[in-house]
């Protein structure tokens, strides 16, 4: 298990599609793994392979750390309700920034295990969001495009702000 670097916006492997994936083996635990590791260090609840530059679908959510992380393989929405929820939303590859995301307040959500096995699930509440948004992005959508266009260009001026910060500490 290893932490791997985190790709950063607005690298244009955040807005590319990743690719099915097909085999289920031992590369694919380790690199379930390595995105458990990334994530808890960054710290995030949720991460896609795309977010370390790997462009297959695969996401690890964790929302509960005494339920630990879930994987999830080639995860697809089949449902969505009509009702719908607003929640503060992140990016591992965006540090320091978050806003209020309208999305979907329920979803059923088929995707495969690390064996291959197709799974079909329902999610409300935090696992809503964050499975719609790894989703999103694993589909090449980032999640500042969630937002209007005014709420976009703050969020990116207030990720310039942060990493001008980050470059040069004690500065602003």
């Amino acid at each position: 298990m290893a932490v791997r670097p985190i790709i950063r916006f607005p690298s244009p492997l955040l807005t590319t599609s990743a690719e099915q994936i097909s085999r289920f083996d031992g590369a694919l635990r380790q690199l379930s793994d390595d995105l458990v590791d990334t994530m808890r260090a960054a710290p995030g609840i949720g991460i896609t392979a795309p977010h370390i530059g790997i462009l297959q679908r695969l996401t690890v959510i964790e929302v509960d750390p005494q339920m630990g992380p879930r994987s999830f393989v080639n995860p697809e929405i089949v449902w969505q309700s009509s009702e719908t929820a607003r929640h503060s939303e992140g990016s591992v590859s965006m540090p320091g920034v978050t806003e209020e995301v309208e999305r979907p307040a329920r979803v059923r959500v088929s995707f495969q295990t690390l064996d291959g096995e197709t799974r079909e699930e329902e999610a409300e509440g935090l696992m809503a969001v964050c499975l719609q948004h790894e989703i999103d992005q694993l589909n090449g959508i980032f999640w500042i495009r969630r937002l209007s266009r005014l709420k976009r260009e703050r969020a990116v001026k207030r990720f310039d702000k942060f990493n001008r910060a980050e470059a040069f500490p004690g500065t602003q």
